[in-house]
């Protein structure tokens, strides 16, 4: 398979397109690994991600310049991504220190009752294109010091890096077997590995589809799920709110990573009385955001993929067509010798028709609609309409109403007064569509262990 540069449209790699075969293969290694890697302590497990850490380190400026040409983010932002990389892993292997089960209370004399968390086997980790590395730490880091073995499939736009990542595993000397990849799309690589009785848990980023798919393929079985899919977080910002600080952070939570990030900023609600200043403040911010080279660090690359770029392109001139008014950007606007690339301008609208494709569907693109709302129960209304909840971002001074939008939004994150972040000890989940389980932190790590429950009679 070519592997294509976001930039200029043009093959720089290959990777092999693997078969059922192949998946197979992958699977039978995990299998027989699974049991030796087990019956390591947590603290050995945790000593060859540190191991990986170091590696990824050492290599840092290599793989900053692999996402830049795979994926299309900035330097500034690839760099950014290998240090996340490390965090994950590095609170992975921080946790095995804490992996505890729990003993109760026994119904009779002369016995326990004690529940130990044991680790489900192989683990089958499907990754997104927006972030090629970090999904990598973010999954295998915990899938491991668990003592899990596992399956990887980067996505069919950005395996070079997970291929890279994947001779780290090996200069370390993690045991043959324990970490594996197999490249290629979902139909030919995704599903068999996702379908195969091998399998016994699947923890997969990607979009709602993709994990409805997932869920579906893997009923048989009856596998472990940890789905983190897609959403459409309001950024609601009501009359009260320091604005110059809200519309900085609109901006930052928009068109970070050209858009494509899972808990960006989608669509702004406004209060009606400080919606010309919102937008105003917005647009200076948005008016001087560069696009470029992303090796030359501008503030914006370019999108992932071609069908990325004319999905967020169609949604654009679908919605001016429908009235939408557009105040900036809305042209793809390549920079000067990459007109072949995946460019899209920096793109703000007004809308007022809540039933448009742009204001319904995840745009997971450089583009921002601008809605006015009457009050905090519009916003609350709107966003909870929706049967996908994934995070949400509230703007207020008023804590009176902070704790009602805490109370009411069925979201799995909620951002307030504060811009787009995170923390490896953080729970990162989905509520309705966005998804069954959750990454990150303690609760996390619980994704990749199951219960035994024991009744010891002495």
């Amino acid at each position: 398979m070519e592997v294509l540069d976001p930039a200029s449209n043009r093959p720089w790699a290959e990777v092999p397109a693997c078969s059922t075969a192949d998946c197979e293969e992958a699977l039978d290694a995990a299998t027989r690994a699974q049991p030796a890697w087990q019956a390591l302590t947590p603290m050995q497990r945790a000593e060859y991600l540190e191991a990986l850490n170091a590696k990824l380190e050492e290599n840092r400026e290599h793989f900053a310049r692999l996402l830049v040409r795979e994926q299309g983010k900035t330097l500034r932002e690839a760099h950014g991504e290998v240090t996340d990389t490390i965090g994950y892993m590095r609170y992975a292997a921080q946790s095995a220190r804490w992996l505890r089960g729990d003993i109760w209370p026994a119904d009779a004399p002369g016995e326990r009752l004690m529940t130990f968390k044991v680790p489900y086997g192989v683990c089958v980790a499907i990754c997104a294109y927006n972030y090629p590395l970090a999904l990598i730490g973010r999954k295998l880091g915990p899938a491991l010091v668990t003592g899990n073995t596992v399956v990887l499939k980067p996505h069919e736009a950005t395996p070079v890096t997970a291929a890279e990542f994947c001779r780290l595993v090996e200069e370390v000397g993690i045991p043959a077997g324990v970490v594996n990849m197999v490249t290629g799309d979902g139909a030919s690589v995704g599903a068999p590995l996702v379908a195969s009785s091998k399998t016994r848990v699947i923890t997969l980023t990607g979009s709602i589809a993709a994990g409805q798919r997932v869920a579906r393929l893997a009923a048989d079985n009856l596998a472990g799920l940890c789905l983190e899919l897609g959403g459409k977080a309001p950024f609601i910002v009501l009359a009260d709110a320091d604005i110059d600080k809200a519309a900085e952070a609109a901006a930052i939570a928009r068109f970070a990573n050209s858009g494509q990030v899972c808990i960006c900023n989608e669509t702004v609600m406004v209060e009606a009385s400080v919606a010309d200043q919102f937008t105003a403040k917005l647009l200076e911010k948005v008016n001087t955001i560069r696009t470029g080279n992303p090796m030359d660090n501008p503030d914006m690359g370019p999108l992932a993929t071609r069908a990325a770029r004319d999905r967020v392109q169609h949604l654009v001139e679908s919605a001016v067509a429908a009235g939408a008014e557009l105040l900036a950007g809305g042209k793809q606007g390549a920079p000067e010798g990459l007109e072949d690339g995946n460019w899209f301008q920096p793109t703000v609208l007004a809308c007022g028709d809540a039933s448009l494709p742009l204001i319904r569907e995840e745009i997971f693109g450089p583009v921002l609609p601008i809605m006015r709302i009457h009050d905090a129960e519009q916003a609350i209304a709107l966003a909870n309409a929706r049967n996908d909840g994934l995070s949400a971002y509230v703007w207020t001074r008023d804590s009176s109403r902070i704790n009602h939008f805490i109370d009411r939004l069925e979201t799995g994150t909620v951002f307030v007064n504060k811009g787009i972040s995170g923390s490896f000890h953080g729970y990162h989940n989905g509520h309705k569509r966005s998804g069954i389980g959750g990454e990150d932190g303690p609760y996390g790590l619980e994704n990749y262990l199951q219960k035994r429950t024991v009744y010891l009679g002495y």
